[in-house]
């Protein structure tokens, strides 16, 4: 074999194995850049996931609120239907045991 032929396989050679450092060193900034957005992703959605718990959260406790100031008022509405038929009751009442006192 001749010497260019030597040199040229040998810097064949070369230059594979600088490809293929290359190719290696791209592979694995490129898994770290994907592992990195993937972690961004990740974390950008557990944010989100977050700040709409948060919300919801806040639009529950806002329903409760509504739901038990309702059920306060309608409670109360109640109370005082009762409490007037009662005081109707209660004159009745006393007219009928003041008739029993005054006929026994």
């Amino acid at each position: 074999m001749s010497f260019e032929a030597i040199t040229s396989i040998t810097e064949a050679e070369a230059q594979a194995k600088t490809a293929v450092v290359q190719a290696e060193a791209k592979a694995r900034q490129m898994i770290a850049d994907a592992e990195a957005a993937g972690k961004a992703a990740v974390e950008a959605a557990a944010s989100k996931a977050e700040s709409e718990l948060v919300e919801l959260r806040r639009q529950s406790d806002e329903k409760a609120v509504q739901a038990a100031n309702g059920l306060s008022s309608e409670l109360e509405k109640k109370k005082a239907a009762l409490r007037a038929k009662a005081e109707a009751k209660l004159d009745q009442a006393a007219k009928l045991v003041v008739e029993r006192i005054v006929n026994s």
